[in-house]
């Protein structure tokens, strides 16, 4: 296991507190997403953000189901939103560094264009961080939040995945590949350009190279409104296994 990056430890240390208002960054990388993509604008825009600013940066990872059309109909509506098309389709790890790029709040939020993590819970996922409790926190799905009841294997999955991260990066996390992850910016610009994956490795990657940062981590629970495959459901079994070469590659070096 490659440990802490001292010289981050020593940034994340000297991180001044959150002032309000803070600006918040909703990063939303969007593929093919049609049916949801106009409610899950409409529920972000409504969510209690805490008193932060709300800037929403929506990634068009090329869709090809009349998404970006939509998107673009949506511009004057929320103005808000900062509309980027990615162009060729490269994926969802590919997407939010775009996003991230294109982000200028003081914190930053995933936040999947489906309806599966709900907006609700955005109180939740803030507070440890305006609190000045936490520089990360991850939404847990296994934390006792409500849930729609769908795939045990997939259950089995996750709690085999976080194990194995937990394993190389010494956290004690429950739900490493949860969607809702949010950042102070400063702790998620010092990993982002080093960022290589492009599909759902993401998720081990940056947590990986987050933990070596030193950054308080919290997990909090939240709600899970899980989807099939018939409703649009990406991930599959192949993910699972480069998740476990992307745990082993990025828990033992950069």
């Amino acid at each position: 296991m490659k440990g802490p990056d001292n010289h981050a430890v020593e940034r994340m240390l000297a991180l001044p507190p959150i002032k309000l208002p803070a600006t918040l960054s909703i990063v939303i990388p969007v593929y093919n997403e049609k049916r949801w993509v106009e409610e899950i604008l409409r529920r972000v825009v409504a969510a209690n953000t805490l008193g932060c600013r709300l800037e929403i940066v929506v990634v068009n990872d090329s869709s090809t189901d009349g998404t970006e059309e939509i998107l673009e109909g949506l511009r004057s509506t929320y103005p808000q939103m900062k509309l980027v098309h990615q162009k060729p389709n490269a994926g969802k790890g590919a997407a939010l560094r775009r996003g991230f790029k294109e982000a200028t709040g003081d914190l930053i939020l995933v936040q999947d264009a489906d309806l599966e993590y709900s907006p609700d819970d955005y109180p939740t996922l803030l507070k440890p961080i305006l609190d000045g409790r936490a520089d990360v926190v991850f939404g847990s799905r296994f934390l006792g939040g409500p849930h729609r009841v769908l795939y045990y294997w997939h259950s089995v999955g996750n709690f085999v995945l976080t194990t194995a991260s937990n394993m190389f990066t010494n956290l004690n996390l429950t739900d490493m590949e949860t969607c809702y992850k949010v950042f102070r910016t400063p702790v998620l610009r010092e990993v982002a350009g080093s960022l290589k994956q492009n599909r759902f490795g993401f998720e081990p990657e940056v947590t990986a190279k987050v933990a070596r940062t030193g950054a308080r981590i919290y997990e909090v629970p939240i709600s899970y409104a899980g989807r099939t495959y018939a409703e649009g459901k990406k991930i599959g079994w192949k993910d699972g296994v480069k998740a476990i070469w992307c745990i082993v590659r990025y828990g033992l070096a950069d």
